[in-house]
């Protein structure tokens, strides 16, 4: 059974993956979007699910507004003694711990391990009957980087013992190293991390038969001819128990897409793994386009990106950019979405945005929405976002609807109206889009409504350390009882509609 990279075409940024007997389990970076830290299933490491969040809410005040960028980050989940730990930092805060024994269930909340500003992708071993964690640094917060350091915790990964150390300067050989993955295979320890930066690194691999050092660099994969750049970080994965079979899976960064995670062979050479398409023992490994399943099952798994809202609950694909309040919506015959007051005109500081990643190359989206506005200054609409983004609406003016597109950035003052309607007197309405990609940085889309089509051309914007979102909101100018429900959003991949995708 042959699979095709990435494996993954959507946003799950910083990917870290563990196997527990014969199930996967990878968690990445969600930054200030909520439920945060998403956690998701595999039994072949190509096929996979979204099951939960480790994270309800972000539990520090700031978070109730929007802070594009913040948040959780590059995230390590490992399993020790049969429980799951998942080391969670936060540039600003420190590295903090959560853990459960069954990854569908309850995450505990989180506890502080190492508190201050600047810390960055922490991940813990067990060895020798103690706990290690390494971990980077960000320099816009301390005021460099390039560097890896490990402190010792206790087992359970509640307290620190003593000051970290500085185990390994890159500026030199690894610059820019930043997520490190520890590892242990035969009479070594293992750091997996990647080096050069996002868009144009490679991935380094460093050796030593002690945990503080001295450590051996090697690089152990480049882009080479490859289309995938960067390659970035990731995770060693061993197929079985005795460490004699390995696979690697990282992400690369698409622009508008995110970054998507693709799936590499490992192969062990003189106690040295290389990744990907190994050309000689001694060089590093490329990326692959495609390769054999590397657990010969198929399962169908997904992650679906359609919502009937047929429940008392949304799927777990949605997130919101803040910590969630009850009163944004409800469930009856629909998504209910009320309209909240929020006085800025600009959305990108709106709280209650309702979106979801990019999942295809090409789709459609079409989203029934039945209105119910009340008051001047009403507003529902659908919306792509990010650092740029534009949406439709219907709002309210004069006691009377409008439809509307207009267009923002994050930053920005003021959102500006592109087009606007003669007044709109139906009780509903279908938000559709359509989007084509035309190359992996671009993804280009045009709005339809009220059974007219728009046909500006948009081009899809990154957000901040993320890919572009797709999503539904309601708001108010003012103290409102009005409302829109929402019956259904459905996403449909139009990849073979496309020719020369």
């Amino acid at each position: 059974m042959q699979y095709t990279n990435p494996v993954i075409l959507s946003d799950y940024s910083d990917p870290d993956v563990i196997r527990v007997g014969d199930d996967y389990y990878m968690v990445a970076s969600s930054f200030n979007h909520v439920p945060g830290v998403p956690v998701l299933h595999s039994k072949n490491l190509v096929e996979w699910e979204l099951i939960n969040y480790v994270l309800d809410e972000i539990p520090f005040a700031r978070f109730d507004k929007v802070c594009h960028g913040h948040g959780a980050w590059a995230p390590s989940l490992r399993y020790h003694n049969g429980k799951f730990y998942c080391l969670i930092p936060f540039p600003d805060e420190g590295i903090f711990v959560a853990e459960t024994d069954d990854p569908y269930g309850k995450w505990s909340l989180l506890r502080p391990l190492l508190t201050g500003s600047g810390y960055e992708d922490p991940c813990p071993i067990w060895a020798d009957g103690k706990c290690y964690v390494v971990f980077a640094f960000v320099k816009s917060r301390i005021g460099f980087n390039s560097k890896l350091a490990v402190f010792e915790a206790d087992e359970e990964l509640k307290t620190v013992k003593g000051d970290y150390k500085i185990i390994y300067d890159g500026h030199d050989i690894a610059p820019k190293i930043e997520g490190p993955k520890f590892y242990k295979h035969g009479k070594y320890f293992y750091i997996l991390a990647p080096a050069g930066g996002v868009k144009t690194g490679w991935q380094v691999a460093l050796r030593s038969q002690k945990i503080y050092g001295d450590w051996e660099t090697k690089i152990i994969m480049v882009q080479g001819d490859s289309a995938v750049n960067g390659p970035h970080q990731g995770a060693l994965i061993d197929l079985d128990d005795d460490g004699g079979k390995s696979a690697f899976m990282h992400f690369q960064d698409m622009g508008a897409y995110g970054r998507v995670v693709h799936l590499q062979p490992a192969k062990w050479v003189n106690d040295w793994v290389i990744c990907g398409k190994m050309e000689e023992d001694n060089l590093p490994g490329s990326p692959v386009d495609f390769g054999e399943y590397p657990v010969a099952i198929e399962t169908g798994a997904r992650i679906d990106p359609n919502d009937e809202f047929d429940g008392n609950k949304l799927s777990l694909v949605w997130q919101t950019p803040a910590n969630r309040r009850a009163e944004w919506y409800t469930f009856k015959s629909g998504l209910r979405l009320n309209c909240c007051k929020f006085e800025e005109s600009a959305l990108s500081n709106l709280p209650q945005l309702i979106m979801q990643k990019v999942q295809y190359r090409n789709f459609s989206v079409n989203a029934k929405c039945r209105l119910n506005l009340v008051n001047d200054g009403d507003e529902v609409g659908f919306t792509v976002f990010g650092r740029e983004y534009a949406y439709v609406c219907v709002v309210r003016r004069d006691g009377q609807n409008y439809l509307e597109i207009r267009k923002g950035a994050i930053g920005g003052q003021e959102d500006e109206t592109l087009a606007k309607s003669q007044p709109y007197d139906e009780n509903s309405v279908n938000f559709r889009l359509s989007a084509k990609y035309e190359n992996p940085n671009l993804l280009t889309y045009k709005f339809s409504f009220g059974g007219s089509a728009f046909t500006h051309k948009f081009y899809a914007q990154r957000g901040v350390w993320t890919g572009a979102k797709i999503g539904i909101y309601a708001r108010s100018a003012t103290d409102s009882k009005g409302y829109a429900t929402f019956k259904h959003f459905r996403v449909t991949c139009t990849d073979n509609r496309i020719k020369g995708d």
